[in-house]
Parts: structure tokens; sequence; C-alpha cells
């Protein structure tokens, strides 16, 4: 292979895989709803109950988004302070946020993980793969690339407690999840600069 067609193929495979790792884990919100009738201001204490998951990741989660509603002057605590690990009831639920005295509860409920297959064509030089030293020259061939990859879905909703009312509600996909410390935070800020458009929480701070 010419050194420059070579160099050119190292290039664009780099540009590729940065694109790739660029791509990966990333959360993106895909639908959400406010009401429209809702006319409050910030809300100034708030109770994050985290589904879905094991323990540690509820825990790890609720952690990161109270951490990230305090930053932004708001009181926040997580609820695994007032309820059982695993599945709660309707009735500790609705003790725990009594408990904890928030004026919002936010609900943050992992609903499924799917796992896609996607194919995608490469173009290469032809004398790569044992074309012989003419491949630069003699034109581009497709290669097929499969890959699998995980989507994960989220639903956060946001109730006045007064009333429990729902103030606001969105859904969220994360390209490629890695652990939930490793997604949490950009997970948090997402969700928490979309409740700041609706001035449910203060804009972040700096």
């Amino acid at each position: 292979m010419h050194p420059n067609h070579s160099r050119r193929l190292r290039l664009s495979l780099c540009l590729i895989a940065t694109a790739l790792l660029g791509a990966c884990a990333s959360t993106r919100l895909t639908d959400s709803w406010f009401d429209p009738t809702f006319s409050g201001g910030p809300f100034q204490k708030w109770i994050v109950v985290a589904a879905g998951g094991g323990p540690v990741s509820v825990r790890t989660l609720e952690d990161t988004m109270t951490a990230k509603l305090r930053a932004r002057g708001v009181a926040a605590v997580q609820g695994y302070r007032f309820l059982p690990d695993g599945a709660a009831n309707q009735q500790q639920l609705d003790a725990a946020v009594t408990q904890s005295g928030a004026e919002a509860l936010m609900l943050v409920h992992l609903r499924r993980v799917e796992t896609r297959t996607q194919v995608s064509t490469t173009m290469v030089p032809a004398g790569v793969g044992g074309f012989g030293w003419w491949g630069p020259y003699g034109g581009w061939v497709a290669v097929p690339d499969v890959s699998t990859y995980q989507i994960a879905m989220v639903e956060t909703m946001v109730y006045k407690v007064a009333g429990q009312q729902l103030v606001w509600s969105g859904v969220t996909q994360t390209f490629d999840p890695g652990s939930t410390s490793q997604e949490a935070p950009a997970f948090s800020t997402l969700i928490l600069d979309s409740l700041a458009a609706h001035a449910l929480v203060p804009p972040a701070k700096g």
C-alpha cells in the first residue's frame, strides 16, 4: 500500500474510533411533559426516590441527584433514608414523603434496558486484506460491520407533594450505559437543567 493511502486509512479509522467513543454512555431526553397550569416557583425541599436496579444503584443515583440539587441552593434528601431496601409500597412511600417534609417528590424509575443490533458499512481501500499492492488504485470495497449495544430507558416524574400533583415527567435514553456512578452525574444534570427551564429548580450556579 502506498504510504499516503496507509496514513489516510489510519486517520479514518482513528476518527471513526473517536466518534464511537464520544457517543458511548451519552444520555439524552427523548420526551418530556410539563403541567401548563402549574405556576409555583422553585421547590425548596426535595426527596429523591429511585427504583429499578439494585440497592447500590439506587443509593448512588439518589446521592448524586440530591448533591446536585443542594449545589443549586435547595434542600434535598435521599429516599433510602426513609424507605426499606427493595420495592416500597404506596403506604411506605407516602410515609417517607411525609417524614421528609419535602415540598417535591422526584421519582426516578429504570423502565428497561434494551439490547439492539446495528449493521453499518465501512469503505476501505481494496488493497486492504490481501488484494496486493494494486489495491489503493483499484477502488474501495464495502466491509459490513455488525455491532450490538444497549439502551437504558429511564422515566423521571416530579410531584408537588401538596395535592400529589404531577408537574413534570420525562423519558431519557442512555447509550451503552456503564456503572451508575459513571452515568448518574450527567443524567442528574440533564434532568435538573430541564426542570430549571420550567422554574421547578434554580438554575445551576456559575
